[in-house]
């Protein structure tokens, strides 16, 4: 345990600049008394003087209170930076934005365009990942914030909500459903459904479909959003994601449809995520308000 405080360093500090008990008493506001009695405590700590008092008070300081006094004067300084870290708007010149990966396609290029405009100065790195990934970058400081569901966030994350999406399902154009402008999750009972290959994904889905009254029957395949769209385009099942891609065809060409599925409970928040709560006025307070000013939602799982 460390016994003396920055308040001693800056006894001493002051002491050097001052160049007496009661001028540097002055300084500091406090008794003449109380800062001899505390140089006392000081050089007893440290087992040598660093300063030699004349009768006047006065004092001169040795070749041990020079080497002291400058690294005191270093570690208030140091001390003084770390506290005024989160007013600065430069406090942080690099940050790193993680991003979950079936909504990277979607915003991530477009959030870091955006925060470029924004913070020219800031060195921005970026980095993929499952719910999982995410959580545990954040908590190892691999990364500084995480666009990512409001799934498998715990009370150690703040988080800004940046928008918000509803499940579409992914219909092969002749299956029955595939005229339909909009669906429910009871429409849905009785298909073979597809689902993300993100565990905490499926486990959400899951819940919501016994949450309107059924258990899903999964298909069997677990897959990326394109895989998944692949697969309901030659009628392997229903596919069902938040994220949505433009295109009415799958990669391999086929035709099919995004449906919108309307029930209220479906619909999901994206947010902004962070171990801890950021500083008011700090970078990654500065990354979170343009990021939730910059209107990221806008393709079709809006």
């Amino acid at each position: 345990m460390l016994y003396l405080t920055l308040r001693h360093y800056s006894f001493v500090a002051a002491i050097a600049d001052h160049g007496s008990l009661s001028a540097a008493a002055a300084h500091l506001n406090v008794s003449q008394p109380s800062l001899s009695n505390a140089l006392d405590i000081i050089e007893a700590r440290l087992q040598r003087p660093l300063f030699l008092r004349g009768r006047g008070q006065g004092v001169t300081i040795t070749p041990d209170g020079r080497s002291f006094v400058k690294e005191a004067k270093s570690l208030i300084a140091s001390a003084r930076r770390l506290e005024q870290s989160g007013r600065s708007p430069l406090s942080q010149t690099s940050a790193a934005l993680g991003c979950f990966h079936d909504l990277a396609p979607f915003v991530l290029a477009p959030a870091l365009s955006r925060l470029r405009q924004s913070l020219p100065e800031m060195e921005l790195h970026s980095r993929l990942g499952s719910f999982e990934t995410l959580v545990r970058d954040m908590t190892e400081g691999t990364i500084d914030l995480a666009i990512t569901w409001d799934i498998g966030l715990d009370a150690r994350f703040s988080k800004r909500v940046l928008g918000h999406l509803r499940p579409h399902a992914f219909v092969a154009m002749d299956h029955p459903l595939a005229g339909r402008a909009t669906l429910t999750l009871s429409d849905l009972a009785h298909e073979q459904l597809i689902l993300s290959d993100d565990g905490l994904s499926v486990q959400h889905m899951v819940k919501l479909c016994q949450s309107a009254g059924f258990t899903p029957h999964l298909a069997g395949h677990a897959a990326p959003v394109e895989v998944m769209r692949s697969l309901a385009a030659h009628g392997e099942g229903i596919g069902i994601s938040y994220s949505v891609p433009p295109s009415r065809q799958s990669y391999d060409g086929r035709d099919l449809r995004a449906i919108p599925v309307t029930d209220p409970a479906a619909e999901e928040p994206v947010v902004l995520a962070q171990l801890g709560d950021p500083a008011p006025g700090g970078t990654l307070h500065l990354i979170a308000e343009t990021l939730e000013k910059a209107d990221l939602f806008r393709f079709g799982g809006a």
